[in-house]
């Protein structure tokens, strides 16, 4: 009796399973190996959602940067290492003092998505339409987001405008690793809600922060410490802090390696020495 022979397609599927490292890996700034079994987790309504939930429709993220995806498997690049410096560029401009500011920042990704429209966002979008400002803190002077009663030039985020009320759920990353976590709850771009998520690029972990700013409120029990699940609602569109203009203003930003933001002030999170910010589009999930 001739052997038994294995379909093509059995050995692609075992494939994956063998080329995942099994190394431990260093991480940076913070070691997440026990944060997901600690402190409360706030639940979305429904069923379980590992990416975000927007509706009834869960849709899960893409994979990390540094990854390959294989029929919806994510495999790492070998030797891919995303370092301090790796994405960062230096921009400046001119304040309304007239004096030139520079700064650091992380701008979108060659390969990513530039259309606006392609993301999943804290919000559900209506048309598929849902920015009404984007991040332009790598563009010219001339070029960046300006007005008389803005504070200060540039943009560092997206607004998404929504009728007040809409709730803002939590959106995961690319690659995120475990539960995001409440890192503050108060007033800050208005009534404001801050996370801490840790997401893997390549060989590297790295923290972010997501503020969900200008809230009509926050989720009601929501504080510091609390470890929410993805589609869980954080907050409420309305326009604290930005009256007259009701919408999510959702900012992403890179936390340097080796500061652990719970135990930063909150008022310098998202000063440069702690944290860069990010165009959300290279880590937000796309459609």
């Amino acid at each position: 009796m001739s052997a038994q022979r294995w379909s093509p397609w059995v050995a692609l599927a075992i494939v994956p399973w063998v080329w995942l490292p099994a190394r431990d890996r260093e991480v940076a700034p913070l070691a997440v190996s026990a944060r997901a079994a600690e402190g409360t987790h706030i639940e979305p309504a429904g069923a379980r959602c590992d990416g975000v939930l927007i509706g009834d429709e869960c849709l899960h993220p893409r994979c990390a940067v540094g990854e390959l995806d294989l029929d919806g498997f994510c495999l790492p690049t070998a030797g891919a290492v995303v370092g301090e410096g790796a994405m960062v560029v230096t921009n400046a401009h001119t304040d309304r003092t007239g004096r030139r500011v520079s700064y650091e920042h992380i701008p979108r990704r060659p390969d990513v998505p530039e259309d606006y429209d392609r993301f999943v966002y804290p919000v559900a979008t209506e048309g598929g339409h849902a920015v009404s400002s984007g991040y332009d803190l790598d563009r010219p002077d001339a070029q960046q987001r300006r007005g008389a009663t803005l504070s200060a030039t540039g943009h560092g985020g997206v607004d998404l405008p929504q009728p007040r009320g809409t709730p803002a759920r939590v959106a995961s990353l690319r690659g995120e690793q475990g539960d995001p976590e409440v890192v503050f709850v108060g007033h800050l771009f208005g009534t404001t809600v801050l996370l801490r998520q840790v997401v893997r690029e390549g060989d590297t972990l790295w923290t972010y922060l997501t503020l969900y700013g200008h809230l009509d409120t926050a989720a009601q029990g929501l504080s510091r410490g609390m470890f929410v699940r993805p589609g869980a609602v954080v907050g409420y569109v309305g326009d604290t802090g930005a009256e007259g203009f009701v919408h999510l203003h959702y900012e992403v930003r890179r936390v340097r390696a080796g500061i652990d933001v719970m135990r930063e002030e909150i008022v310098r999170v998202t000063e440069q020495e702690v944290s860069l910010p990010c165009d959300p589009r290279n880590v937000l999930p796309w459609r």
